[in-house]
């Protein structure tokens, strides 16, 4: 039996025997396969080769040659290696181009390499790429390696009725017709070196709308969207204004000296003078039937690139052209000439002005291309995909249908300027391996947080990272405890998809938080910028960025990073404090917990010592190191209360035994939102450990007055949002912390407690949220101030839902019936299909025929479906998985539905029917959806914590996969079972002692 948890292992990716050069591509497309022909150009280093292996995945070789050599080759399809030998040895330092004609076919379920997504009605069908990870390999023969950086020039030949024929790089051949329904266009990316991981190819039929983006010095590329047809142009043209706003803030507000005081006041000016330029440019342009459509793109379904206006093109100004052909953006024309020669005098005066101040800034990242591009997919396992001036962007989170939640709008605003910034951190600058992905990510991810706090406020975004970590379900915490965790660098992985995780995505993000936190923002922003610069067009390890920020900061960071890279879990700090009132001298005692056999964390500490009032006596920040430390500070007097890892300065949980009157004075008077929501979560942990510990019991005043109090706090609702009210299903014991209903029923206990002393008051605060609710004008600063008044106006909704009364029942039905924005509307549909009310049938049915019309309304819908709490839970989620509507090759699909349920744990893993539904479930989407099919077994992770009643049978679910699956087809769904099997020995053993033993755990 083979042992190995993983596929691959650091080992297995060495240096490269050749440096990759240049290809020459040619995609001859149609509806069932695609004809590739490539010309690698690659060049031997200082050894001779004989061979060459290129990755070739499920492809149909046509043709092998070489120019240099004769060849033959063997096509090792178990292997996915086309091995290519020479007939004569190539000597060092020489450059060949191999040959291949080759053919690739496209599916719908594997959703790497070229795949069909959805086509528009009386369309050819849509294909596009995903080359993350091993992606190029499914269309073409290559060195499908993140160092085999290289340029570019595609042929693409397709049905003359798509839209748009798309891959990177700047169009150095316009579309035309090379007979009879079909055409061909040419792009040539020579300017940035690219990773095979970042290649694009997509033909489609499209709505693109476009927007000119202008540097404050004047120079312009064009952004475009493309967004299935029909969509709505008032949503498109604000997608463009958002992703405007984040490329002009990567450029005014980040960069090395993003941190100086003394230009701070400048970059505000120019970020007001920029908003005021566009308001006078989208004032100056043409009414529609004045010859030019009101969103300064066509918008339109069936005007092709290269017809008329090519693709990327401006109105006046060629966007798209190849280098050689025209001027790059930001080398050539500038704004303010030319066409826009009559230009008011105001405009004029700004741009001069924004001029000026720009010469007086070091600025952020500034986009090299001609267009950017973003691009709708609604089939893939990511939510986003830097493909080099051509990023996809699932079509559900693209621009703000009238169908988006509140959340979903937020990820459209996070997942724009993470992708954009990938153009630099990451497409760049790249990492070596899959094993560097995080490397990628955690800057980006970093990056991403500073523009949602930009627009958001820094309380809320930093609260929403901390509810983040806490969730017990999909948190990070969470799964970075349980028996699937795997550390930010893994030991192996068994698809790259396996590190597409919270612990890439939040974990990795923390620890570059934490090394910004002990060298300094200044510090650390100057060393991104000489990591940048070091390794441009190039690849870098994660020994490169380290040495980067030390070589900055002269701080040391090799072994903390060593311990926070490579081991699983997260300190768990024990703080206890002494005061000695002779002397003024307080003293804070740390005593952290590690993973047995492992090494304790270095982080940095920040508290503070709070008077009574809520002002600060003295703040520390201190590296911790060891597995005890003491911090001493003298000359102070007695705290009130303490304030512990302010801003959440380290990635992990204390344990500080606080007394019930210093967790109130904490909640109601910290000035850190992060202490006073911590503090708030401790008290209610308390509260629900006390319940489940006396059954019977009932909620205690103290809960009750302090939740209508915060519920009543409007300027911290106004700073954090109705999501500080947020009460997890869970509680940090261990005896209790994997009961779900019991956690759910307790948690129902509590708000019910608050809805039945005050449901007079509550249904005021419900009012006077939704007045608030209200926008006052379209900027993305109001409707981040709506959503955070929606988000309390919610929590009133789901507090007084508990009561489950007639009068209650009316309220919730009114807002689903009135709500003009679909989180008012799903958050009353699932307080609705949670209660009694007699008619809550009906209105699912009728709800679900009105959201099987749409593709947005319809994930959401299922996503409710999937977590709700009535008794008929999972008949509901069978009644929904034998839909018309519901597709199981569409990855929405799945998440929507069966990765709420599976998160449903108190339905999924507690009750009978929803263990035979989770099997059925698993069995099907294995074979679909490797990816999804892992993430839903994370369910799984704690086995041994959920009572013995339970272990056998969940352990049978597993282990019955586990026989069926090809370990050779699946192996990461197969690996993922025997890691969380392996993670719960206890429940393992007594499945043995009544099934026997497990013939995959046995080696």
């Amino acid at each position: 039996m083979n042992n190995r948890l993983y596929k691959y292992y650091p080992e297995d990716f060495g240096e490269l025997k050749v440096d990759v050069l240049h290809m020459d591509l040619t995609f001859d497309i149609y509806d069932d396969r695609t004809n590739v022909k490539s010309v690698l150009r690659v060049r031997t280093k200082d050894e001779p080769i004989e061979k060459l292996e290129l990755n070739c995945k499920d492809l149909e070789i046509r043709a092998v040659s070489c120019f240099q050599s004769e060849v033959s080759y063997r096509y090792r399809k178990d292997d996915a290696i086309l091995e290519i030998s020479f007939r004569d040895l190539i000597p060092p330092n020489t450059e060949i181009a191999v040959i291949t004609d080759t053919v690739c076919r496209p599916t719908k379920n594997i959703l790497e390499g070229l795949y069909y997504d959805e086509t528009p009605a009386g369309a050819p069908p849509q294909q596009i790429t995903q080359c993350q990870q091993w992606g190029f390999q499914r269309i073409v023969p290559c060195i499908d390696d993140m160092t085999a950086k290289c340029t570019y020039r595609t042929t693409i030949i397709a049905d003359s009725r798509y839209t748009n024929l798309i891959t990177n790089g700047d169009v150095a051949v316009e579309r035309h017709t090379v007979k009879p329904g079909r055409d061909k266009i040419v792009y040539d990316n020579s300017v940035t070196p690219m990773a095979t991981y970042l290649f694009f190819l997509g033909v489609g039929t499209y709505a693109a709308f476009k927007r000119e983006f202008e540097y404050p010095d004047g120079s312009t590329f064009m952004l475009e969207l493309l967004v299935p047809p029909d969509s709505d142009a008032r949503a498109a043209e604000k997608a463009l204004d958002i992703l405007h706003d984040c490329v002009m803030w990567v450029y005014v507000f980040t960069g090395p000296e993003q941190y100086d005081e003394d230009r701070l006041a400048i970059r505000q000016l120019m970020w007001d003078l920029v908003r005021r330029r566009e308001k006078l440019k989208i004032e100056a342009k043409p009414r529609p039937g004045q010859g030019e459509d009101e969103l300064g793109g066509d918008g339109q379904v069936g005007k092709r690139e290269g017809q008329g206006e090519r693709a990327g093109e401006g109105k006046g100004e060629r966007a798209g052209e190849g280098e050689g052909e025209g001027e790059r953006a930001g080398e050539g024309e500038r704004a303010g000439e030319g066409e826009r020669a009559g230009e008011g005098q105001e405009l004029r005066k700004i741009r001069d002005e924004l001029s000026r101040l720009d010469r007086n800034i070091t600025p952020g990242y500034r986009y090299t291309g001609t267009v950017y591009r973003e691009i709708g997919m609604q089939n893939s396992d990511f939510g986003g995909m830097e493909n080099v001036g051509n990023t996809t962007i699932t079509t559900n989170r693209i621009m703000p249908f009238p169908q988006i939640t509140d959340p979903a709008f937020e990820y459209m605003i996070r997942v724009k300027v993470h992708e954009y910034y990938h153009n630099q951190n990451g497409s760049e600058v790249t990492g070596r391996s899959p094993f560097e992905i995080w490397l990628n990510e955690a800057v980006t991810v970093h990056i991403e947080e500073q523009y949602h706090a930009f627009l958001f406020g820094e309380d809320y975004q930093r609260l929403q990272r901390v509810l983040d970590l806490l969730a017990p379900a999909s948190g990070t915490f969470a799964l970075d405890s349980g028996a699937a965790s795997m550390p930010i660098i893994p030991d192996g992985f068994n698809d790259p998809n396996d590190l597409i995780t919270a612990v890439t995505y939040v974990k990795s993000p923390e620890y570059v938080r934490m090394v910004e936190s002990l060298t300094g923002k200044d510090t650390f922003v100057r060393g991104l910028d000489r990591y940048f610069k070091k390794f441009q067009h190039s690849n870098a390890s994660t020994q490169d960025w380290i040495e980067a920020m030390e070589e900055e900061s002269g701080v040391a960071l090799k072994e903390i990073s060593e311990t926070w890279l490579r081991q699983t879990k997260f300190p768990v700090v024990e703080v206890s404090a002494e005061y000695d009132k002779l002397t003024g001298k307080f003293t804070f005692f740390l005593k952290q917990h590690f993973p047995a056999g492992g090494k304790p964390w270095e982080f940095p500490f920040r508290a503070a010592l709070v008077d009574e009032s809520g002002k600060d006596i003295v703040e520390v920040l201190e590296r911790v190191s060891g597995e005890t430390a003491e911090i001493l500070i003298e000359n102070v007097g007695m705290p009130s209360f303490l304030s512990l890892n302010r801003g959440y300065s380290f990635y992990g949980k204390l344990v500080y035994r606080a007394s019930q009157e210093e967790l109130l004075m904490q909640v109601r008077k910290d000035s850190d939102i992060v202490g006073r929501f911590t503090a708030f979560y401790t008290f209610v942990d308390r509260e629900k450990l006390r319940l489940l510990r006396v059954p019977g019991s009932a909620p205690s005043e103290d809960f009750i007055e302090l939740y209508y109090r915060l519920l009543n706090d409007r300027q911290l609702l106004e700073r954090a949002g109705g999501q500080f009210l947020t009460i997890f299903e869970s509680v940090e014991d261990e005896e209790f912390a994997h009961h779900y209903q019991a956690l759910y029923d307790v948690k129902q206990k509590l708000l019910k407690a608050v809805a039945g002393k005050y449901r007079s008051s509550l249904i005021s605060a419900y009012n006077f949220f939704e007045n608030a609710s209200v926008p006052r004008d379209g900027s993305l600063e109001e409707t981040a101030r709506v959503i955070k008044s929606r988000q309390a106006k919610n929590i009133c909704l789901g507090v007084l839902a508990t009561l489950d009364a007639p009068d209650i029942h009316a309220l919730i039905k009114q807002q689903f019936e009135t709500a003009t924005c679909t989180t008012d509307r799903l958050s009353a549909f699932a307080a609705y299909l949670n209660s009694s009310a007699p008619d809550k049938i009906e209105v699912l049915r009728a709800f679900e025929a009105e959201s099987k019309k749409n593709l947005i309304a319809w994930e959401a819908f299922l996503s409710v479906i999937g977590s709700n709490s009535s008794v008929d839970a999972v008949e509901l989620v069978r009644e929904m998985e034998r839909s018309d509507a519901f597709r199981i090759e569409q990855t929405n699909d799945q998440r929507a539905l069966y990765g709420s349920f599976a998160r449903n744990r108190k339905k999924s893993l507690e009750t009978e029917e929803g263990r035979v539904l989770f099997a059925e479930v698993l069995r099907k989407l294995a074979p679909v959806n490797e990816y999804t099919t892992v993430n839903l077994l994370n369910a799984f992770a704690n086995i041994d914590q959920m009572e013995i009643k339970y272990h056998i049978p969940l352990v049978k679910i597993l282990a019955d996969l586990l026989a069926e699956l090809d370990p050779q087809k699946y192996p990461s769904v197969y690996n993922r079972i025997r890691k969380l099997l392996l993670g719960a020995p206890a429940a393992v053993e007594a499945y043995g002692i009544v099934q026997g033993k497990i013939p995959a755990l046995q080696t």
